[in-house]
């Protein structure tokens, strides 16, 4: 934890089942259902479902709403619910992410805030800013 309102949690993708959207023709949207392994700052795991639509090449767009459970570096532990999203790649400026107030439960109860991926050299991490 960096200071009181900032988490910095690293994770891996640890799987991706696709899903069918029944009752939606043709094959503009995709869904996921995603699961993670938080490693630092944060540690525990995750299940979120991800739809997107587009390609990587022509341009696309992922919305996804995911349940975290885990332990901080302080100790605290419970889960909460993020929902987030972007335009063509995590590190486009249009990327965005929320706690859902009112999801949390344990140490986690009165979550808020943002909830932003970014990556670098190491992979991908949350940077979640709380309220």
């Amino acid at each position: 934890m960096e200071n009181e309102t900032t988490i910095t949690a690293r994770f891996d993708v640890t799987g991706w089942d696709p899903e069918e959207l029944t009752g939606i023709p043709g094959d503009w949207l995709g869904a996921v259902v995603m699961r993670k392994a938080y490693t630092e700052g944060l540690v525990g795991e995750s299940i979120a479902h991800f739809v997107s639509s587009g390609t990587e090449e022509s341009g696309r767009g992922y919305l996804a709403a995911e349940r975290i459970t885990g332990t901080l570096t302080d100790g605290r532990s419970g889960s909460f619910t993020v929902h987030h999203g972007a335009l063509q790649h995590p590190d486009d400026p249009s990327a965005f992410g929320y706690i859902v107030p009112g999801t949390g439960t344990g140490g986690f109860e009165g979550f808020s805030g943002s909830a932003r991926i970014r990556h670098d050299d190491r992979g991908a991490y949350f940077v979640f800013e709380l309220d």
